[in-house]
């Protein structure tokens, strides 16, 4: 087991690691902590010092476009009704729906693993049981999960260090929860703000197996590796913040600079000539209160105003929020807001960049998804005696692109008439074609089973004593009458 000192120091070079830092970055933005929080405005004086400005308005604005960005994948990729994960064995599919399609806690959790995994660049889920004996997955978020490799531990060994903010005492001090999980079991730590790292003496026993519930009583259960598993949203782990970062900042600067131009210039400036007074209050309480001036005879008042850049300034950001949605491989909804007017085709059009980033993200969820099911199936044969595979499993993701309501019943008006249309040429066409011919040609159009129907259809010698029977007026014949 690796010592506190080890654990304080892999904590301590895995919050100062470029991977963990450029995810705090993703983080900031999708919590709408953006670079222009720290905007300062500078001048250089007479002595040709720099200095900051205090006295212009400095106006700070974050747009959260990341977070919308970021919060459209999750509920476009996972928004199939079904569920993702299929299997055509029945029985095998229940115990799927089971633990992932019908189960909510999983999807809430997943969906919060999707979203760090967009905002941070990867984030983790863990495996433990609950108190029915069942496994479940949890969402851990990798600003506090620590890998350990065997390479750097005193033991050689594979460690997961998991650490959180618990709570914060009475005397403001804020109090950890770290937890060391190894292939057999977990170890519990406390710290108080950064001070040495101690076991947790309220968690008894200490260590403890992966899991304290067996078949829904207490009990010891291990996994016999580390329940964590990590999805990356790319090979370098890099948020999806990057390509839209620049663009961002600079609609923040452009729409700050348009709030500080207004509040600068809200006023005009008066220059006065020949001013028959002693100050410049008297001349200000003069123009506010008395709406004049005295000036001497070669006096006179000159009202200038500043005309603000506000279309340039307006333009550039138009042209940032498209490219900010355009780069961000995102939906922009201001194309989509008269639904009425707008066609099947333009919806489609509109969520293609957002299908694209779908597509690419589904291809690192599938692999991380193959771990979670894997541990399920190895329980569902241990409880039940099977044998299930992987290879039984398989993942389906079907996304609901919405659709113009009015232009479908179009659509379908169309389609109707034009089944009508051919059903009357059909029946026009009595006398040339037989009846089974008849039958199946409209059955064709209305899309109903031919064999089924020809079965249900009176024969032709059932039609004719149908016939004469109405013509004899339902009399039937005795003996030798004709």
């Amino acid at each position: 087991m690796i010592t506190p000192s080890e654990i304080a120091q892999f904590i301590q070079n895995d919050s100062a690691s470029t991977k963990k830092r450029l995810a705090k970055v993703g983080l900031d933005y999708y919590e709408g902590r953006h670079d222009i929080r720290n905007y300062k405005i500078f001048y250089i004086d007479a002595s040709g010092e720099v200095k900051e400005d205090k006295t212009k308005s400095n106006i700070r604005i974050s747009h959260p476009f990341f977070t919308e960005i970021v919060d459209q994948i999750v509920p476009y990729l996972l928004s199939g009704e079904d569920g993702f994960v299929k299997s055509d064995d029945p029985a095998l599919q229940g115990y799927l729906d089971e633990y992932f399609n019908n189960n909510d806690e999983f999807m809430a959790e997943l969906a919060d693993t999707i979203t760090g995994v967009q905002a941070k660049g990867f984030d983790w889920m863990f495996a433990k049981r609950d108190e029915n004996g069942k496994t479940c997955f949890q969402w851990a978020d990798c600003m506090g999960v620590v890998e350990c490799e065997p390479k750097y531990t005193s033991d050689h060994r594979a460690y997961i260090i998991y650490w959180y903010e618990d709570r914060t005492d009475k005397d403001g001090n804020k109090i950890y929860n770290i937890r060391v999980y190894d292939d057999a079991g977990v170890y519990f730590f406390t710290r108080v703000n950064e001070g040495e790292i101690i076991p947790d003496k309220t968690v008894k026993p200490n260590p403890q197996p992966h899991s304290t519930y067996q078949d829904g009583n207490p009990g010891g259960l291990s996994y016999g590796f580390i329940p964590f598993f990590r999805m990356d949203n790319n090979k370098k782990q890099v948020s999806a913040l990057p390509p839209v970062k620049d663009l961002i900042d600079d609609y923040d600067l452009m729409n700050a600079g348009l709030s500080n131009n207004i509040q600068d210039t809200n006023e005009a400036l008066y220059v006065v000539r020949g001013f028959q007074g002693d100050n410049l209050d008297e001349l200000m309480t003069n123009i506010r209160a008395k709406k004049h001036i005295g000036v001497d005879e070669d006096g006179g008042v000159d009202v200038q105003t500043v005309d603000i850049p506000v279309e340039a300034r307006k333009t550039k950001m138009e042209v940032d929020e498209k490219n900010i949605y355009r780069f961000g491989f995102a939906l922009n909804t201001a194309g989509l807001k008269d639904t009425a007017a707008t066609t099947n085709l333009a919806i489609q059009s509109a969520y293609s960049l957002l299908e694209l980033r779908a597509k690419k993200l589904e291809n690192r969820l599938k692999p991380f998804l193959r771990k979670l099911v894997g541990v399920v199936l190895a329980e569902v044969n241990e409880e039940n005696g099977t044998d299930y595979q992987q290879k039984d499993v398989y993942f389906e993701f079907e996304r609901e692109i919405p659709t113009n309501a009015q232009e479908n019943a179009q659509i379908e008006l169309v389609e109707a008439q034009r089944k009508q249309t051919e059903i009357t040429t059909i029946l026009n066409l009595a006398g040339t074609i037989d009846d089974e011919t008849k039958l199946q040609l409209i059955c064709e159009q209305l899309d109903l089973d031919f064999t089924e129907i020809k079965d249900k259809v009176p024969k032709p010698e059932e039609n004719a004593t149908a016939e004469a029977q109405a013509a004899l007026g339902g009399i039937q014949p005795e003996g030798d009458a004709v």
